[in-house]
């Protein structure tokens, strides 16, 4: 069984779509035991750093998260579910987060180019991921495949060894990192057609 956080906020019942349709039994969850019991987690999430942090605070789900990465359960974090794995976020003011990963999250600059040159924030659309390393998620997937991304900030982990992939917008930032059972990244793969739903395929596979 795969549980979906349910913590208010995301696109989750895509999220379990794609999973169900690559074959994968899932449960969208909001219970604690249930995710402890599960086999593998999945925290996918859309929107504001610091409501995401209350929002988990207060349905008491990050206890039961971190014990699930610490038991070595196969985790699986999508767009902000990459970024609350992280010490601290500047989006709206500093806010810690669950520092499983050494590292901020930070907005992608503005610049001081003319209007017409400046980079479009949000980044939204298909962006190509370049791979800093082999490692089973991507199994199937060639470098330089293109993902689905909705994003203003970005990760910036402080040990570079867990980026697993990154993308040009602008800057090169990191858009994928793997560190031991922990596999999280900021495109959706649930939006990314094919080679999306090989990922998720590559993440239920995982022991």
């Amino acid at each position: 069984m795969i549980a979906v956080v349910d913590y208010g906020m995301g696109n989750l019942r895509s999220v379990q779509k794609a999973l169900e349709k690559v074959g994968h039994n899932v449960l969208v969850t909001s219970s604690p035991q249930q995710i402890l019991d599960a086999h593998s987690i999945v925290l996918p999430g859309v929107g504001a750093f610091k409501d995401c942090i209350h929002n988990l605070e207060k349905l008491k789900l990050i206890d039961p998260i971190l014990k699930s990465i610490k038991m070595g359960k196969p985790f699986l974090g999508i767009c902000l579910g990459l970024q609350i794995l992280f010490t601290e976020s500047e989006e709206f003011g500093k806010t810690t987060g669950l520092d499983l990963i050494k590292g901020k999250v930070v907005r992608f600059p503005k610049g001081n180019k003319p209007a017409s040159m400046r980079l479009k924030v949000p980044h939204m659309g298909w962006n190509s991921i370049s791979m800093s390393k082999d490692i089973p998620f991507f199994s199937g997937i060639e470098d330089g495949s293109f993902f689905y991304f909705v994003h203003s900030y970005y990760v910036d982990p402080d040990d570079k060894g867990i980026v697993a992939t990154t993308t040009s917008y602008g800057i090169e930032f990191t858009s994928s990192i793997q560190k031991e059972n922990i596999f999280a990244c900021q495109f959706h793969p649930e939006k990314s057609q094919r080679l999306g739903l090989q990922i998720l395929k590559n993440f239920g596979k995982m022991k």
